[in-house]
């Protein structure tokens, strides 16, 4: 039986147990699912799943020295809450609905490859769209692709070590090739603050870049909340218009606030 470990939200957010029994959703509305608050699909319908544990430890540093810390840092630790893919799985249908998109993120989700692609299968099989959110740190890829590889490499404003970005940028480009080499999308998503952002994504990803299309690229504002992203947002919006790239909002802030379950 394969075994998922899942952070303290788990699969949200849900009006019903796996077993049937009601339960309230952290967004306070009737239904279950939020939307996709980042990215090419913002604005879907979707459900999450998020898991436990991270490879990275970022801390983000606005150009005036203001801190941003990671929003998910309890994803961080080891351990977390174990559920078999089976009962994810009967989770996910008793809330699924109408809705068809899957989003697995954590912490990082590829820390758990074979049980992702266990998940990612039986998701497959219920003709369902799986979304994997990952920092692109990785040696290969895994055994299941998802539809959707949303990667977020991480550039220096993250706080991480240069060894770690550098890992991050050799990940995602193996990521990016995998996925099309197997016909799967791919999105690229950089959180900026500062205009030299744009040119250490051309420098450190040039090849990545000339891989995929220009609207594949997410540039999306740093911040944990609508103040600091607001600070920040005027200057992604620029990088976005000067390098034909997209701008990404964070539209699930906007909504219901850096909030866990939504």
């Amino acid at each position: 039986m394969s075994i998922l470990r899942l952070s303290r939200e788990g699969i949200f957010p849900l009006t019903k147990d796996k077993d049937g029994r009601p339960v309230h959703t952290a967004t306070g509305l009737p239904s279950p699912g939020t939307i996709q608050g980042e990215g090419k699909l913002c604005g879907v319908p979707s459900l999450f799943v998020r898991l436990q544990g991270c490879n990275l430890r970022c801390r983000w540093t606005l150009p005036d020295g203001t801190v941003s810390p990671c929003d998910t840092a309890h994803t961080w630790a080891e351990g977390g809450n174990p559920m078999s893919v089976e009962d994810v799985v009967r989770t996910i249908e008793a809330n699924i609905g109408p809705m068809r998109h899957i989003v697995i993120t954590g912490g990082e989700p590829l820390l758990q490859p074979e049980a992702l692609a266990s998940l990612l299968t039986s998701l497959r099989a219920r003709g369902l769209h799986s979304t994997v959110e990952t920092n692109g740190m990785a040696d290969s890829p895994p055994p299941v692709l998802p539809d959707l590889f949303s990667i977020s490499p991480k550039l220096s404003a993250s706080g991480i070590s240069p060894s770690q970005r550098e890992a991050s940028t050799r990940g995602a480009l193996l990521l990016t090739q995998a996925a099309l080499a197997e016909g799967r999308d791919v999105q690229l998503k950089f959180v900026v603050s500062r205009p030299s952002d744009a040119d250490e994504i051309r420098s450190d990803y040039s090849t990545l870049l000339a891989l995929i299309d220009p609207s594949d690229v997410i540039v999306m504002p740093l911040g944990a909340s609508a103040s600091l992203l607001e600070r920040s947002a005027k200057v992604a919006v620029n990088i976005a218009l000067q390098n034909g790239w997209r701008f990404g909002p964070r539209l699930h802030i906007d909504l219901f606030g850096n909030k866990e379950g939504t």
